[in-house]
């Protein structure tokens, strides 16, 4: 099989422990790039903290995509074109705001090309916008500050704390909106319908390519989807079991380059 596209996640796949990418995985990627074959990054990151590592590997001259937000948003990388979007109903933000408040946890949106928060010196706050490269813009008041309507907002806070949020806005938002946790302190709240594979399969069938043709690498549960999606489904060898359990083939750490170890066993010519 000739794979005409590769797509990664960001934290734990493409980028290391310190959220970087290692000059073999960069140096792999621009190789594949140049013989034809397409890039798109799929991360729960707002555009905004996508856009670097895109341009660190020079997607916009390749012709790659971006999906931000979970798949909530597709961009054409090399135009800037937003190809497709689903935001969250307005009606829901100030469900999911008063559950944080009940529960003594931050929720953060974006402002532009800023995390908004009323908990600007929360330590997961902070995580998220050194995480996005994101400077916070702190508010008094969330709800009126917050730009609607928005693709996502995040609930962040100690783990066990948001195992309660997360059952409790699962079961009162069911049908409205996705809530899963994209890290043991993260908790996401995105449109329903809205995951990895189901923005792939609008990205292939806008570009008319077929999921045979695709690799899909990632390491967490919101990757679950597309590794199971793609003809070509890697876990990295630091992954979560169940999505090791359903990818095709297991390759090195992201510690260990194995987003280059994998490409070059699949693609390199």
């Amino acid at each position: 099989m000739k794979y005409r596209m590769i797509v990664l996640d960001l934290d734990g796949t493409l980028t290391n422990s310190r959220k970087e990418i290692t000059p073999r995985n960069r140096e792999t990627l621009m190789r594949i790039q140049k013989q034809g074959i397409r890039l798109a990054l799929a991360s729960g990151r707002p555009t905004y903290g996508i856009v670097p590592l895109a341009d660190e590997l020079s997607m916009r001259e390749h012709g790659g995509f971006i999906l931000s937000y979970n798949g909530g948003e597709i961009i054409d990388w090399a135009t800037g074109e937003l190809i497709h979007a689903k935001l969250l109903p307005n009606d829901v933000i100030p469900i999911l705001y008063q559950s944080a408040r009940a529960h003594g946890l931050s929720i953060l949106g974006y402002h532009g090309n800023h995390v908004l928060t009323e908990h600007p010196d929360d330590e997961y706050v902070k995580k998220e916008a050194w995480l996005n490269k994101m400077p916070i813009r702190a508010t008094a008041n969330f709800l009126a500050d917050l730009p609607l309507p928005t693709p996502k907002c995040l609930i962040v806070g100690d783990p066990k704390k948001l195992i309660s949020v997360e059952s409790e806005l699962s079961v009162q938002l069911q049908g409205e909106i996705n809530v899963f946790r994209s890290e043991p302190y993260f908790l996401e709240l995105v449109p329903q319908g809205i995951d990895k594979a189901r923005s792939l399969a609008v990205l292939l069938e806008k570009i008319g390519m077929t999921r045979e043709e695709l690799i899909a690498i990632g390491d967490g549960y919101n990757d679950l989807s597309m590794i199971q999606f793609a003809g070509m489904g890697i876990a990295m060898g630091n992954a979560q079991e169940p999505v090791k359990k359903a990818a095709d083939y297991i390759t090195l750490t992201n510690d260990e380059d194995g987003v280059s170890a994998a490409i070059e066993k699949f693609c390199l010519l």
